[in-house]
């Protein structure tokens, strides 16, 4: 008897329909989320696997595409431009062969997986190379803020590239791919600017900035592998099969040791960064609750996840020991900060190490944002400086030069001459700025060219001895 004969059947109690309604209710509502999250059925694993295959090859094209990317990428490196940075990356074809790592360990399929290393690796050592031409050759070789955001990994780049690489593969395996998720992780996992960075910091001799680097790809590339790893084995993806089962067997450990090698490691990094994004966030809440003072204000604090330091700088009124020694013992009561020191430097401490500090780090912070804040300020003074000196310049003339009447001079002695003018020409060879007259001529047409090259001659050598001078140019302007 179904549901709907014992709803309809009178004989049957009230107690036994209500459970057969909550039964059916129950089965609706579980295969209605079944069917809402269920990825196995619309899943074409050998259409995948192609795929996968078909997008780990680099040559030809791929190189090229990859070359110009990482251009592409350097350059908004370098100028800051996060627009650019993205657009260099929709185009990247770096996830291939990391994709294929991961299935290829999934499914035991060893040549696969030599050949995404291979690839890998050859994509690697290129784009570095790449990325360091064009910062050795670029004249702009200052830090930039995208350039620091991608020195070192964060708990956050983890999470990114977990999710984004099992968006990723399971965008892969639907029966039509999504191009749009693979853009879209494309963009997330960020895998191009790491590598850009790398070839920044080896064309600038920073070679924590190339560390750091490369150890924030590293982590990208390992985690969208890992992802793409586990997504194979929920989905079940078909072994490779050898016709050797002694192959099959060495072909098996061999997959499992590579596994093994990045997923024990991956859960070591991923906890220690977890810790130090705690540490972080725990000592900025710290400061800013219970580092308070009347009258003292803090102008820098620092924290440091590997010996466990916070470093705070106040100034203003001296915070005496007693409040100091509260304020260590509630960092100590702290949850994640009980292993932590507190160090305090007042303006009021004149230690030779405050005073250090004072001079090095925290004075170049402050006057660095001095610096941003006046920079257009003392530009616009610059330029008014320049046109207060042009002006001083041309109203001189009035009192310098008889200009009226040396005009008619010239005009009364030289036949076929239509104008007659007078500037200064500010002129400088970097070790020191001369100011040279410049007086400019012009004739009709029927004076021949012969007459008027001898003609300014003339005109130079007279006013030479009319303003008292030993050096002047006389140009003739085109009309």
């Amino acid at each position: 008897m179904d549901n709907n004969d014992i709803q309809d059947n009178p004989s049957t109690p009230q107690d036994e329909k209500f459970e057969h309604m909550k039964l059916s209710a129950w089965e609706s509502v579980k295969s209605f989320f079944i069917e809402l999250f269920d990825i196995q059925s619309d899943t074409d694993r050998d259409a995948t696997i192609e795929a996968v295959k078909k997008d780990i090859s680099f040559k030809g094209h791929t190189a090229w595409i990859l070359i110009f990317s990482i251009f592409v990428a350097s350059i908004g490196l370098n100028v800051s431009s996060a627009a650019v940075v993205i657009g260099a990356m929709l185009i990247s074809p770096l996830m291939g062969p990391i994709v294929g790592i991961g299935l290829s360990v999934a499914i035991n399929d060893v040549d696969t997986m030599k050949r995404s290393f291979i690839n890998l690796g050859v994509m690697v050592v290129l784009s570095v190379m790449t990325a360091f031409f064009y910062f050795s050759v670029s004249p702009l070789t200052k830090e930039t803020a995208e350039l620091v955001a991608r020195t070192y990994p964060t708990v956050l780049d983890v999470l990114v590239a977990i999710f984004g690489g099992l968006g990723l593969i399971v965008a892969k395996t639907k029966s039509g791919t999504i191009a749009s998720v693979i853009f879209g992780v494309a963009i997330a996992t960020a895998l191009m600017p790491p590598l850009c960075t790398v070839g920044y910091g080896l064309a600038v001799g920073n070679f924590s900035y190339a560390g750091g680097a490369l150890y924030l790809f590293s982590i990208n590339a390992v985690f969208i592998a890992l992802a793409t790893f586990i997504v194979a084995k929920i989905l079940r993806f078909p072994l490779v099969r050898y016709a050797n089962s002694q192959r099959r067997k060495n072909t098996a450990r061999i997959a499992s040791l590579v596994a093994l090698i990045v997923i024990v490691p991956s859960i070591y990094l991923f906890i220690k960064l977890l810790d130090q994004e705690v540490f972080t966030n725990k000592a900025e809440e710290f400061v800013d609750t219970q580092i308070k003072y009347e009258g003292a204000e803090v102008v820098k604090f620092t924290q440091n996840y590997e010996s466990k330091m916070i470093e705070i700088y106040l100034i203003g009124r001296p915070v005496p020991q007693d409040e100091i020694s509260v304020w260590i013992k509630k960092l100590h009561e702290t949850d994640q900060l009980g292993d932590v020191d507190l160090r305090v430097y007042q303006g009021t401490d004149q230690s030779d190490e405050l005073t250090e500090r004072i001079s090095g780090s925290l004075k170049a912070d402050i006057l660095s944002e001095l610096y941003v804040n006046n920079e257009q300020r003392i530009r616009d003074k610059d330029e008014r400086i320049t046109f207060l000196e042009d002006e001083v310049a041309r109203l001189s003339v009035k009192e310098t030069v008889p200009f009226e009447e040396v005009s008619k001079e010239m005009k009364i002695t030289y036949e076929g001459l239509e104008t007659f003018g007078f500037s200064r020409r500010i002129n400088t060879d970097f070790s020191k700025i001369d100011t040279i007259p410049v007086f400019n001529i012009s004739w009709n047409k029927a004076v021949k060219s012969k007459d008027r090259a001898a003609n300014a001659a003339k005109i130079s050598e007279i006013l030479k001895i009319r303003m008292k001078l030993d050096t002047l140019l006389v140009v003739e302007m085109s009309k």
